[in-house]
C-alpha cells in the first residue's frame, strides 16, 4: 500500500487516451469483457515476451463503460533490464499490437515518488451536451449527449457555483463499502460553443463513483427549467440520494487531463491523498 517502487524495478509514466464505446470501463473484469486495462496489459505482456506475466497498470482514474479519455495518466512497475531492453522501441510496438481504439501517447521514466492515483491533485473532465431541435451531429453521436429541452446556461453556471468547494458529496455518488464521499469540487462551469454544443468543465482533487454524470444529471434538470437553481445544492446539503437526480449516459463524458505537483512534491502528495478526510466539525477544540 506504500505505493513504492520495489527494488530492481522502474516505474514507467503512460499517458494515453481512448474512445471508451468498445470498453466495459478502465478495470479489468471477470468473463472476459473488454477493457483498457486488459487490453494494455495484454499488449505489454505481448511486445515485451513477458510469457505469462502481467504488469499491472494503475491509473489516475477509473472510467466506467462507455466514458472516454484524452488525457488518462497510468503508471507501471517493469523489471529494469526489460525497461532497457524495450524502451526505445516500446511505444511503437505497443501501437502496432492495440486496437485503434486505445493509444498510448507517451512513455516515460517516472520521477521519485510518483504515483498515478494518489501523486494526482485534480483530474479534469468535459461532459458535452446538445439540445438542438435536430438531435446530434452523426459524426459526433458517440461523445455528445442530446437533451430535448432547450437549456438555460446561465441558470445551470449560478446552479454551478452553489456546488463548489469542499462537502460530502454522497448525494451525487455511488456509495462504496469503507470509501469516503467527501471531495473538493474546483471548477464547474458551462460554455455553449458557436456549434451549439454546452460543454461542461469539471475538475476536483478525486471524483466518487458517477458523481460527475450525476451532477450533470441535477444541472440539466435546472437548465430545462424542471428545477430551480437552487436545487442541486439543496440536494447537496441533504446528502442522501434523490432520486430526481438522473446519472446521465457515459458517452458524453471524456477525462480530458490529470494534474500532478512539482516532482519534488510528488511523494507527499501520495501520502496525503491516502487519508481518509472528513469535513471539519463545528464548535472548539
Amino acid at each position: 500500500m506504500s505505493g513504492e517502487v520495489e527494488p530492481g524495478f522502474v516505474r514507467v509514466r503512460l499517458d494515453l487516451s481512448y474512445d471508451g464505446t468498445g470498453f466495459h470501463g478502465w478495470a479489468k473484469q471477470a468473463g472476459g469483457r473488454r477493457t483498457v486495462q486488459g487490453e494494455i496489459e495484454d499488449a505489454l505482456r505481448t511486445v515485451t515476451r513477458s510469457g505469462g506475466t502481467t504488469y499491472e497498470l494503475t491509473v489516475a482514474g477509473r472510467t466506467d463503460a462507455g466514458v472516454h479519455a484524452r488525457g488518462q495518466v497510468a503508471h507501471v512497475d517493469l523489471p529494469v533490464g526489460l525497461w532497457a531492453e524495450h524502451r526505445e522501441k516500446l511505444l511503437k510496438r505497443l501501437a502496432g499490437r492495440l486496437a485503434k481504439d486505445v493509444r498510448i501517447w507517451r512513455l516515460t521514466e517516472a520521477p521519485a515518488g510518483f504515483d498515478a492515483r494518489f501523486s494526482a491533485i485534480w483530474r479534469r473532465y468535459a461532459y458535452r451536451v446538445t439540445d438542438a431541435p435536430g438531435g446530434v451531429d452523426p459524426l459526433l453521436r458517440g461523445h455528445v449527449l442530446w437533451h430535448d429541452w432547450p437549456l438555460d446556461v446561465a441558470a445551470m453556471n449560478e446552479a454551478a457555483r452553489r456546488l463548489l468547494g469542499e462537502h460530502d458529496f454522497a448525494a451525487y455518488c455511488k456509495k462504496r463499502e469503507g470509501a469516503t464521499t467527501i471531495r473538493t469540487l474546483q471548477e464547474l462551469s458551462l460554455v455553449r460553443g458557436a456549434d451549439g454544443i454546452i460543454t461542461a468543465t469539471v475538475r476536483a482533487d478525486a471524483f466518487c463513483h458517477n458523481m460527475v454524470r450525476s451532477l450533470i444529471g441535477a444541472l440539466l434538470f435546472v437548465g430545462d427549467g424542471h428545477r430551480d437553481a437552487d436545487w442541486p445544492g439543496k440536494v447537496l446539503t441533504a446528502g442522501v440520494r434523490d432520486s430526481a437526480v438522473h446519472v446521465v449516459r457515459p458517452h458524453g463524458l471524456t477525462l480530458e487531463e490529470v494534474g500532478y505537483p512539482a516532482d519534488g512534491l510528488l511523494a507527499a502528495r501520495s501520502k496525503e491523498a491516502r487519508n481518509k478526510r472528513s469535513l471539519p466539525t463545528a464548535g472548539c477544540c
